[in-house]
């Protein structure tokens, strides 16, 4: 791996209370002392002792630049396992460009996105694993995904890996033991156990890949449909839960010609929220083109909220959007209930499955039971986070995938009494896709592309 010296600004390129300029490699203490001066002008941090801050001046020859506080911190105890300095400045633009300056004009690289990240993965301190945990919580949207998050990169996900991984690798220790050594170590019965193993490994792997649609909702938020007819309130619905007049709210019908699209944190969850044109038959071509992409929009959806208004009857325009919500997962929503009702919620059930909430947007009457229900739907109540970890990597799912089908064609060799070198064959490649989830034999392209994708000084 490269073993240059590296830098970047750690904060968020704005306005604010301070800045942090990082520095990691084996250059970073003859960097500093050469750009850094102590209030007596006379201490050097190279000869300081590890992990403490000291309080001081950034200069440029003759020149202070700011007052700074520099924490330095010694290999291997760092987030890269190197020599680490973090230059804590003023937060301004101008200021901590031109100590980034300052610290390049050292003979240091600026570092690539993620790249102390990726230096912590490829000296060991982390698993490639934990560190997509970090870019995850860096993008977490919401407190359960941040939770998640931290329980991957505590290396939770690594664990239930390594205890199948040693298991699987025990048993092909045997079998080759048993190969090589036939006299002295028995093969006949192995099968027998060696498939109760199999049941064990499949059942820990679809535990996590049952879980990852959750994980997937938790990360990327549920996708959120509003339907109904013209006029039903749709519109006001979006910003009752966005809490903002994000949409246009009128008594004319038709209103809303295109998606509009909005995210928000609902209970700890996220939901992508796209409120839609009404649903009706039209003769407009403009409309008709907002009906169609709401229709489009509300099949890839993972949640439909079909908004009625309870005051008027049914007709043939419900009748349709009924039908087209039948297999999907939905919540209806009877509004205008501080109206004269003319439908009943009986005559909703005799047509549909769904949940049915009676709302008033005008009164927000039933907002916080439809809030609750959407987090009872996805999560069946409250998440636990004691033991429980939800697959949010796509890379991850793929990789538990290919290794069941490896533990499946373990279980075919055993049931056509093929030769015991097929099982560790196949048994090897289940350790083998595993093992690309924690970072082990995974090409140097993987790598570049899983930290391109992390933020400038992570």
């Amino acid at each position: 791996m490269k073993s240059d010296t590296i830098t970047a600004i750690a904060t968020g390129l704005s306005s604010g209370g301070i800045s942090i300029i990082r520095i990691s490699g084996n250059d970073a203490f003859s960097i500093i002392d050469r750009i850094y001066k102590s209030k007596n002008g006379k201490k050097k941090l190279s000869n300081e002792k590890s992990h403490t801050i000291h309080y001081g001046f950034i200069v440029d020859g003759d020149e202070i630049v700011d007052e700074v506080m520099v924490t330095i911190m010694r290999a291997p105890s760092t987030y890269t396992r190197e020599d680490v300095i973090e230059i804590n400045c003023h937060g301004g633009l101008v200021v901590t460009r031109k100590i980034l300056k300052i610290v390049l004009g050292q003979g240091v690289r600026l570092a690539e996105p993620g790249e102390f990240t990726k230096r912590a993965f490829l000296n060991g301190r982390i698993d490639l694993s934990q560190a997509e945990a970090v870019s995850d919580i860096i993008k977490a949207k919401n407190d359960i995904a941040l939770k998640n998050s931290l329980k991957q990169l505590e290396g939770r996900e690594y664990e239930i890996i390594k205890k199948i991984r040693d298991s699987i690798l025990r048993d092909i220790a045997y079998i080759e033991a048993a190969l090589d050594d036939p006299e002295h170590i028995s093969i006949e019965g192995f099968s027998e156990e060696l498939e109760e193993n199999l049941q064990n490994y499949s059942q820990s792997i679809n535990r996590l890949i049952s879980g990852s649609k959750n994980g997937r909702l938790i990360k990327e938020g549920i996708k959120t449909v509003i339907l109904g007819k013209p006029n039903v309130g749709k519109s006001s619905l979006l910003n009752i839960l966005v809490r903002e007049d994000r949409a246009i709210v009128t008594d004319i019908a038709g209103t809303t010609r295109d998606t509009l699209e909005e995210t928000i944190n609902l209970n700890d969850i996220t939901l992508n929220i796209i409120d839609t044109a009404g649903i009706r038959t039209t003769d407009d071509e403009v409309e008709k083109i907002g009906v169609d992409k709401a229709m489009k929009v509300a099949k890839e959806a993972d949640l439909i909220i079909y908004v009625i208004d309870s005051s008027v009857p049914l007709d043939d325009n419900d009748e349709a959007i009924l039908l087209m919500i039948k297999e999907k997962k939905a919540i209806i929503l009877m509004n205008k209930s501080d109206l004269t009702p003319c439908i009943r919620k009986e005559d909703i059930e005799k047509k549909s499955n769904h949940p049915i909430i009676g709302t008033s947007f005008v009164e927000h009457e039933g907002i916080e039971n439809l809030e609750q229900l959407i987090k009872d739907m996805f999560f069946k109540g409250d998440i636990s986070f004691n033991e429980d970890i939800y697959v949010t990597n796509e890379r991850h799912i793929e990789a538990f995938s290919n290794a069941l089908k490896a533990l499946d064609m373990v279980r075919e060799s055993i049931y056509n009494n093929m030769p015991e070198d097929f099982y560790s064959i196949d048994l090897m490649t289940a350790y083998e896709e595993l093992g690309g989830i924690l970072g082990e034999n995974v090409g140097e392209d993987l790598i570049n592309m899983i930290f391109s994708e992390f933020c400038m000084g992570k």
